[in-house]
């Protein structure tokens, strides 16, 4: 395998991104640089260069649609709900169970974890939003750690184990040419590890971090405290019929084996029928016909704000997953991430230390487009190569692949595809991106030490 100018110079890109971001300024502008230079490196026609950053906004915006549109549904149902006083009602049990902070972080937490293993984290998201971050944020969490909590244990603990439905270990042992129960066994004390430091680093980082701004965050749960609220029949409704129409969706999901953009259809459905039904028993049908119109547009339009910038930080970074690169540059376009993993693996001495840490440093390269699993497959073909060369267990070098790929391709600390929680706590992705970095990279290094003690 070898390394091109265009290679070289997405790997540049990527770390001057990543700087900016840790610097906590925007990133939209070097993004778009990127794009450009990347498409003239690649075609050397200035027409093309400049086409490429239309094609690549409009590849990142057909990949982010759908959850625009779950976003936006969720949040125009909320916005029904709040009119009519029934997020009061819905909250009142879940109150009596996060009494302080520290209970909401692990009950919004825990709850999201237990969702995810069932039905993925996509339409646990929505649901997990709707019905327990009011009640968490009442309770004195601030949104930013609402939305850590959600994330780490979601799109982190849950989804990189995969217990359940088990779409990531499968990936990972066809690829390491395995049984999906090896990974699965292989992968338990890796992924323990990892998910124990992560959550436990990220809590005590918000327990100082609350102490030491105790002021500023005093004044946001006093903010955000619920006010009384005149009850009519529609109320009670509505606060019946939203949390049972979720729990019917879960248990459909379970028994339809409803996962993925099918799970997060159903839910979007719902949140369509919760607010038709909201509307339709509270105003009369010459009210309801415009209420429903506001309440859609008020959700999509706080999509749209949230989302419109993260489509130009994706669409750089999909260029780096083949088929976001064939999209925007056409047919042949590499597969830079891919191509840079591989360059790697060919070109470093191996032996025990130095393939696990290989294994982890591919694992994180390939996870940067945060498209999801796309780096599964090779983790597990290079556990197969290595184990062929070095004495080493191999479904427990792909497990530690499949482990530090989806923490960070599954959407933990790129911001880019930490959106889903960012949007529906109503808090910035590069925030929450900032917040998950320094827990999850710690989570990682013991992943990593596991794996040296145990391989």
């Amino acid at each position: 395998m070898v390394l091109t100018s265009l290679h070289y110079f997405y790997i540049v890109m990527v770390v001057i991104i990543l700087s900016i971001m840790l610097m906590k300024k925007d990133i939209v502008i070097p993004c778009i640089i990127g794009i450009l230079a990347m498409g003239y490196l690649y075609s050397g026609s200035a027409v093309a260069a400049i086409q490429s950053i239309f094609n690549a906004i409009i590849y990142a915006g057909n990949e982010f649609w759908g959850i625009i549109v779950i976003i936006s549904l969720v949040v125009a149902m909320s916005k029904a709900l709040q009119e009519v006083g029934s997020d009061v009602l819905i909250m009142s049990p879940i109150k009596k169970v996060m009494v302080s902070p520290a209970r909401a972080f692990w009950s919004i937490g825990l709850t999201m974890m237990i969702i995810s293993w069932l039905v993925w984290p996509s339409p646990a998201v929505p649901i997990v939003g709707a019905v327990l971050l009011p009640a968490a944020v009442t309770a004195g969490l601030p949104a930013i750690y609402a939305a850590v909590a959600m994330n780490l244990f979601g799109h982190g603990i849950a989804l990189s184990s995969d217990f359940f439905i088990q779409g990531a270990p499968t990936i990972t042992a066809a690829g390491a040419g395995t049984e999906v129960t090896e990974i699965i066994s292989a992968s338990i004390p890796i992924w323990l590890s990892m998910s124990l430091v992560t959550v436990i680093v990220a809590f005590l980082m918000m327990k100082r971090d609350m102490k030491k701004n105790s002021e500023y965050y005093a004044q946001i749960a006093k903010m955000a405290e619920t006010k009384e609220v005149k009850r009519g029949k529609t109320t009670i409704l509505m606060a019946i019929l939203t949390p049972a129409g979720f729990i019917f969706d879960i248990a459909a999901m379970l028994k339809f084996k409803l996962a993925g953009g099918d799970a997060t259809a159903l839910v979007g459905g719902t949140a369509i029928i919760i607010m038709l039904i909201t509307v339709l028993t509270t105003y009369n049908i010459k009210d309801a016909f415009e209420k429903v119109v506001d309440y859609i547009k008020a959700g999509f339009s706080f999509g749209i704000t949230v989302f419109a910038p993260v489509i130009f930080i994706g669409g750089f970074f999909f260029l780096g997953n083949q088929s976001g690169a064939a999209a925007v540059f056409g047919e042949g376009a590499p597969g830079i991430l891919n191509d840079i993993s591989i360059f790697i693996s060919q070109n470093i001495q191996m032996n025990k230390f130095s393939t696990v840490l290989t294994q982890s440093a591919v694992a994180i390269i390939t996870g940067l487009d945060g498209s999801g699993f796309s780096g599964l497959p090779i983790v597990g073909s290079l556990a197969y190569t290595f184990s062929n060369i070095v004495d080493i267990n191999m479904a427990g070098l792909a497990a530690l692949g499949q482990v530090i790929t989806v923490w960070v391709d599954g959407g933990t600390i790129i911001p880019w595809a930490v959106i889903p929680v960012a949007a529906i706590c109503k808090i910035s992705p590069q925030e929450l991106a900032r917040k998950n970095l320094i827990p999850v990279l710690c989570g990682i290094v013991a992943a990593i030490v596991t794996a040296l003690i145990i391989l």
